[in-house]
């Protein structure tokens, strides 16, 4: 897979997808935005993935849209705006439904449209060199496609607070209101990362997609449907090939078959 805004490495279960644009700190437009859904369409199909990292090349994640595709929206009619920002809207539900753990590595600044990428990974690992902000109302905007993650993952109070704001945070701030799960020192970036992405391989990968499942589609529900839906959820993965093999392995003290073949492919 060829892209010219962005890069993707696979290692083994790990893919990596790198937004690749660092002279203009990773911004994104109309490109970037048609081959990032291309890519997680494609990788969708690849059965042998178990988690996702996302990060930025260079010194930023991704610092929001890019200045000439924002020169080009200004004379746009309506519908141009709306079939761009229903591709975007799209690809922020795309990742954040996706079966597989997706995990930020943010590396540097994440600002306005960039913190949408922020907040539909699972959990995000910020360096603490870096910054972040819904600066939309600073040029008459908002942060539109990005609210309904950014409320869930931060709640509604400091949503409200920083969306009218546009207040630029550092990383213990971003940590502090809920935006990333974890603030490391630069150096220690990697490591961290790479503990979080182990700890994740050792779950199984059926639960693992369905407790992404139990936290997305549980808060909108009554009471009414979420006793029945979590009932059967469980249900059905006590008697599936996966959770039998847990629970066989827990009670024989052994590891499970998915951290034993992961075990087989690095030898």
């Amino acid at each position: 897979m060829n892209f010219n805004t962005l890069t993707y490495e696979k290692d083994g279960r790990i893919g990596k997808v790198t937004f690749c644009r660092p002279e203009v700190h990773n911004a994104f437009n109309a490109t970037v935005i048609t081959e990032m859904s291309s890519l997680f369409t494609e990788l969708a199909g690849d059965d042998e993935l178990r988690v996702i990292l996302l990060t930025g090349a260079g010194k930023s994640f991704c610092s929001g849209a890019d200045l000439n595709w924002m020169r080009e929206v200004i004379d746009q009619s309506y519908e141009q705006n709306l079939a761009e920002s229903n591709a975007l809207a799209n690809l922020f539900y795309q990742i954040y439904t996706f079966k597989r753990p997706v995990i930020g590595r943010i590396n540097g600044a994440a600002i306005g449209g960039g913190t949408g990428f922020v907040a539909v990974c699972d959990m995000a690992i910020a360096a603490r060199s870096a910054k972040f902000s819904f600066s939309e109302v600073k040029i008459g905007v908002v942060p539109a496609c990005i609210g309904p993650y950014v409320i869930r993952k931060m709640g509604e109070g400091k949503a409200r607070e920083l969306f009218i704001t546009g207040e630029r945070m550092n990383a213990e701030r971003a940590h502090q209101v809920g935006l990333v799960n974890k603030v490391v020192d630069d150096d220690k970036l990697d490591e961290e990362v790479n503990r979080l992405i182990e700890s994740v391989l050792g779950s199984g990968p059926e639960a693992v997609a369905m407790a992404k499942k139990l936290v997305s589609e549980t808060p909108a529900m009554t009471p009414e449907q979420f006793r029945p839906y979590t009932a059967e959820m469980i249900a059905r993965l006590r008697i599936s090939d996966e959770g039998q093999e847990g629970m066989a392995a827990f009670l024989d003290k052994r590891k499970p078959s998915w951290i034993t073949s992961a075990e087989s492919d690095k030898e």
